[in-house]
């Protein structure tokens, strides 16, 4: 028993920030995912597609123009303990998971923000490419791309001006 009394003791700080950081990591992360939703929604009038040759009924004068979106995403470093201690027994690692949605759904985001402030309502040929950024595993880069034009089918935006 004094054992376990000691080993608490002298371990009570590390212990106590560990669980500060657990839970201000996930309450950071409820927050992204609540701000995802919001903006995906705001954003919803803008159709992506990832055919690659399929090519939307355009409006006369307007380019296909390159939009891209990326970032970066780092998993809080208490999650990543507990992953790495999950993956001693080969269990579901949705610590991983839920970095690597976020990451997804920010990039094509950010590409559909790009598209609306060029003034294109439709997004076809989209790609996605994640990697890692260290050798944990805890940061990865996501990026989206397409090509962006105004479709007639789709008038819910104002086309754009020309340039």
């Amino acid at each position: 028993m004094d054992v376990v009394l000691d080993f608490l003791f002298n371990n009570i700080v590390f212990i106590g920030l560990f669980f500060v950081g657990w839970i201000f990591g996930r309450l950071n992360e409820g927050d992204h995912i609540k701000y995802l939703d919001v903006a995906e929604k705001e954003l919803g009038h803008i159709v992506v597609s990832s055919e690659r040759f399929y090519q939307p009924k355009i409006s006369d004068g307007t380019q296909g123009v390159l939009v891209m979106g990326s970032v970066v995403i780092a998993q809080d470093f208490f999650k990543m303990i507990i992953a790495r201690l999950l993956s001693v027994f080969g269990k579901n690692l949705t610590t991983y998971e839920t970095l690597l949605e976020r990451a997804r759904r920010e990039a094509v985001l950010r590409m559909k923000l790009e598209a609306q402030f060029l003034g294109y309502n439709q997004v076809y040929g989209l790609r996605l490419e994640v990697t890692s950024i260290n050798l944990t595993g805890s940061m990865v880069e996501a990026i989206a791309y397409g090509t962006a034009v105004y479709s007639v089918d789709n008038p819910r935006v104002p086309p754009p001006l020309p340039m």
